[in-house]
This record gives C-alpha cells, structure tokens and sequence, in this order.
C-alpha cells in the first residue's frame, strides 16, 4: 500500500518502551510526529533520537507528541538510549516502538512485503528505506512524509517549521512560501477574492496577478 498526503495514518497495535499501545489512540485529539530508523546503534540515527529529545519541548508545545521506531525489539532500545545520552546529552523519554516482525515498517510502505517477517540478520543496508518522518493531523490523516538516505541525518527544525505552516494553513486561506518563518508574511489562496482579502487581512501586496502576500494572520 502505498502511502500519500491527506490518507488516513494507518493503525496498529505494538509494544513500545512505554508498553503496548494501539496507535491512533495513543495520538488521541492532538498531532504526532512518526519517525522511524533503519536499525539500533547506528550512527546517524543515534544523533537523531538525540536531537528530537532535544527538541521535544518544542513539538509539544505544538501540540505534537513524538514516537519513534526501530526495526529492532523493543528489549534493545533501552541500551541504544543509554548510547544516545553518552553521544548528544539527551535523554530519550518519549517512546520507541520495536518493530522486530517489520509490521509497522510494511504497513507504512517503508519495507516492501517480501522483506520478511523478522528483525534478525538484517543489516541497516536492508532496511534502508526505513528513515521516513510522517507528521500526522488530529484527524490521524497524513500532512507530510519525508525519507532520508542514510547518511543524511534529518533536520528536526525544518519538522517544527512544517508543522509550523501547516497548522497556520489550517486554520487560514493562506500558503507560506519558500524558506518561510513564523511571523514572515504569507501567500493568500487562489479561493479568497481580491474583496474578500482585504476583509479578512486587512491589506496585501500583489507580487503577480496570482501572487498576494499579506502579513501572518495571528492564530
């Protein structure tokens, strides 16, 4: 199955450091942030649960929760945090799913169905393709997906700034554009009026005839 934006975030059951939990209610009525990794105790990967216990703050302020999994037991994620506090000074407190029969890795098309049903003797080349980030909506629908090979550590910040725009973009008939901040101004949608503009913004700027910028509207 393939997975694309706006598809409803596959549920699923698994054991997790934190113990079983059924995945659509653990997110509940706010957002989540799934990212996944190829295997424990490499090295890329290691510096990127890290950086995201670093940041947690941040996504929960969000209202984000973070989860991450590993194709690998849940029995080995204990030591890999032990690792992960020693290399980036963080401690790992939200949880991690074990993936050891690559369910979840198959069910969000990160491993291909004939992958096998089993952790045991893959090496972090076979699972590869398991190093996406999926940002998903209190409506457990899927708002951004990115992949990373893997030797190209993710930018937890560009996370925070997208879910930023997305949940501006929700609530406003507004896109952002390139390289956009929190307070940059922002790109009215095709579906407000010219007239309809200036009610609901106030003023904007038209760049081109299918390009209006106005200020961020506050949320």
């Amino acid at each position: 199955m393939s997975l694309r934006i706006n598809d409803i975030a596959p549920d699923f059951t698994a054991d997790t450091t934190i113990g079983p939990i059924s995945f659509h209610e653990w997110i509940g009525a706010g957002w989540a942030v799934l990212f996944s990794h190829p295997k424990n105790f490499t090295p890329v990967c290691t510096t990127e649960l890290g950086g995201m216990a670093g940041l947690e703050q941040e996504f929960l302020k969000r209202g984000a929760k973070v989860i991450g999994i590993s194709v690998d037991p849940v029995e080995s994620h204990g030591k890999w945090k032990q690792d992960i506090k020693v290399a980036t000074g963080f401690d790992v407190d939200y949880p991690l799913i074990g993936d050891k029969e690559l369910k979840v890795a198959k069910l969000y098309d990160m491993l291909p169905a004939g992958a096998g049903e089993s952790s045991e003797g893959r090496t972090p080349a076979d699972n590869a393709t398991v190093r996406s980030v999926f940002v998903i909506g209190p409506d457990k629908k899927i708002k951004l997906i990115l992949t990373c090979p893997m030797t190209t550590g993710r930018n937890f910040h560009e996370i925070l700034r997208a879910i930023d725009s997305i949940q501006l973009t929700s609530k406003h008939q507004v896109a952002t554009p390139a390289n956009w901040q929190q307070d940059d101004d922002v790109i009215i949608t095709a579906a407000v009026s010219n007239e309809d503009a200036v009610t609901r913004f106030g003023s904007y700027e038209t760049v081109l005839p299918y390009l209006r910028k106005t200020k961020q509207p506050s949320a």
